[in-house]
């Protein structure tokens, strides 16, 4: 199972200047998916990362905890790719790294919105659950503006069992 952090109301994930904000550079493995004008684009974001689990040895799953934590990324991938969807006119492109066992997730779009699980989570109800989804499955997440202001990418780590 991946890891999961204490949710406390209005976090947003690690400071920017945290060690686990950094970009894809340090990830041996990394694929991209442009997303901006495609049909489908949840189902076409969840094949893109099952193939590449596929190819880093996530999938098929050895045992049932690694079964849950390729079900965990595909899930959180899901939750992203709809947030942009829904509230950030759509996203442009998916980063998916891999580095040993950590996997990390980037969707960037256009919205000037920072995603933020809702306060407080009522279960039950319908709707407000994605950010509160990623909170407790992601080692660690958080969102990085562009430079210009136009835009933002909202990341995510999760860990594959040992």
């Amino acid at each position: 199972m991946s890891t999961t952090r204490p949710y406390s109301p209005g976090d947003r994930g690690p400071d920017p200047g945290d060690a686990a904000s950094t970009p894809l550079s340090g990830f041996g493995q990394v694929r991209t998916l442009r997303l901006e004008g495609a049909s489908g684009i949840v189902p076409t974001a969840r094949d893109f990362t099952r193939q590449a689990l596929h190819d880093w040895g996530w999938l098929p799953a050895g045992s049932p905890e690694q079964r849950a934590a390729a079900e965990d990324v595909l899930l959180v991938v899901s939750e992203l790719v709809t947030n942009a969807c829904l509230h950030a006119e759509g996203p442009e492109e998916l980063r998916l790294g891999s580095a040993g066992n950590v996997l990390r997730l980037e969707i960037d779009d256009h919205g000037e919105g920072s995603p933020e699980p809702r306060t407080p989570h009522r279960a039950g109800r319908p709707g407000g659950h994605g950010m509160f989804i990623v909170q407790r499955l992601c080692k660690h997440w958080g969102v990085v503006r562009s430079a210009d202001g136009a835009g933002k990418t909202v990341w995510a780590e999760l860990t594959a069992p040992e």
